[in-house]
């Protein structure tokens, strides 16, 4: 299975760190975040990892070089503009392959995340090894989280293991999921596109599937959480 981690966003509201510095590559714990991606997925076996970048792109590319550092192979997939999650798949298409696919936000603190269980995320064949008609397979697997204090109202609801626009219990996706590449085939290959009405569209034809995570997750999307993050631990525990 191949990787693709999401790292062309400009990271607006992380500035004035992201205007010297790609968010993916901010520090948590003395570790770009970029990397804790990179560790994780080489350790379940997973090595073969596309990047999109956009915003201070090269710095990525210098720092991460060939991936060879972390027993990896990275290639990359530069955007000059950002063009969202479903436009950077777009353009890398050709660098994933044709078989379902891993991706990954990047500005995800995600530090246990045990990517082994997304090998098997997405099957052609029934538990008893019978062939799942093409049209009943799901083209998506998303993992979802708790709700956090910045997302209340959650982004979909999980029926058993199916996704779900409406509904209760909602929970928030992770920004991270396994996807089959036909998922894309409406999006040009430089076309600007976000990924959430691609999944709405295709989680209400009830062929999305997903599941819940329950371990340290945190979308570092402001200066305050990576602050909070990077806090000593005493200070972390009294918050």
């Amino acid at each position: 299975m191949k990787a693709m981690i999401f790292a062309a966003g400009r990271g607006e509201r992380m500035r004035p760190l992201t205007d010297t510095c790609p968010k993916p590559l901010l520090k948590v714990r003395g570790r770009p975040l970029i990397v804790w991606h990179i560790l994780n997925l080489v350790r379940a076996g997973i090595t073969d990892i596309v990047i999109n970048h956009a915003h201070l792109g090269q710095m990525i590319e210098d720092t991460l070089g060939d991936g060879a550092q972390f027993g990896a192979g990275i290639a990359y997939s530069a955007e000059g503009t950002a063009l969202e999650t479903a436009g950077g798949i777009a353009k890398a298409r050709h660098l994933l392959g044709d078989a379902p696919f891993l991706a990954v936000a990047a500005d995800i603190y995600c530090p246990y995340f045990d990517f082994e269980q997304a090998r098997t995320a997405l099957q052609d064949n029934d538990v008893w090894g019978n062939p799942i008609p093409a049209e009943q397979r799901d083209i998506a697997w998303l993992y979802l989280v708790k709700n956090p204090a910045h997302n209340l109202k959650g982004d979909f609801a999980l029926n058993s293991f199916s996704i779900a626009n409406e509904g209760e219990p909602r929970y928030t996706f992770s920004g991270i999921g396994v996807y089959r590449p036909e998922m894309f085939d409406r999006v040009a290959p430089g076309q600007s596109a976000p990924i959430a009405p691609i999944l709405r569209d295709y989680a209400a034809r009830g062929i999305v599937g997903g599941e819940v995570f329950r371990g340290d997750w945190t979308d570092v999307g402001t200066v305050e959480r990576l602050a909070q993050l990077n806090a000593p631990l005493t200070e972390r525990i009294r918050k």
